[in-house]
């Protein structure tokens, strides 16, 4: 055993290497688990980059599809959860690059995939703020939907985009910026 294998915290063990271990071995219903698990901050990647719930649809198919035709490949020296991010995101951004449907807008609390107990008592989103979002880069919403609606750390944003945790601040601040300045145009 290696001085870093027993310095490892309890903390940090992934309880996901048990599933993919038995998926890995041939029990199918393992990967549904996963599924099941990660289905909503997929959905909620896809759709806070593509802004358009049957293109999140379609691109949470894809990356859950490519998950588990390339689960072999999974480097278990980060979470699993830190990987299935990183293609959700590149899968997005790719899609989004595809349908170049920029227009296309949905209220913030949509793009969480969370859906408000009550309908009636919810103030409409600022049809500014989804202008503005429209006009982002996919990138830009990529980052900021892991940032906000689904409350990563800069760390797990790096090691979901593939960066450095200063990158990631970085590229957040950037696309903080883009999208004040497109607020900003909105308004005016």
């Amino acid at each position: 055993m290696s001085a870093a294998a027993g310095k490892a915290r309890p903390e940090e063990f992934d309880d996901d290497l048990l599933v993919i271990e038995r998926f890995l071995h041939g029990d199918a219903a393992a990967f549904e688990q996963l599924y099941r698990k990660y289905y909503d901050k997929v959905f909620a990647i896809a759709k806070g980059v593509l802004l358009d719930s049957d293109e999140a649809a379609d691109a949470v198919q894809e990356i859950f599809t490519l998950v588990y035709r390339h689960l072999r490949r999974f480097d278990r020296r980060s979470r699993f959860s830190t990987w299935l991010f990183r293609v959700a995101v590149n899968r997005s951004i790719q899609q989004a690059r595809k349908v170049r449907y920029k227009s296309r807008q949905v209220p913030l609390d949509e793009a969480s995939g969370r859906e408000s107990m009550d309908e009636t008592h919810e103030e409409p989103a600022d049809p500014r703020i989804q202008e503005a979002l429209a006009k982002l880069p996919p990138a830009d919403r990529a980052i900021l939907t892991l940032f906000y609606w689904d409350e990563l750390s800069l760390q797990e944003i790096g090691a979901s985009m593939g960066c450095s945790v200063n990158a990631a601040k970085t590229r957040l601040y950037r696309a903080r910026e883009r999208f004040r300045a497109a607020y900003e145009e909105a308004s005016a």
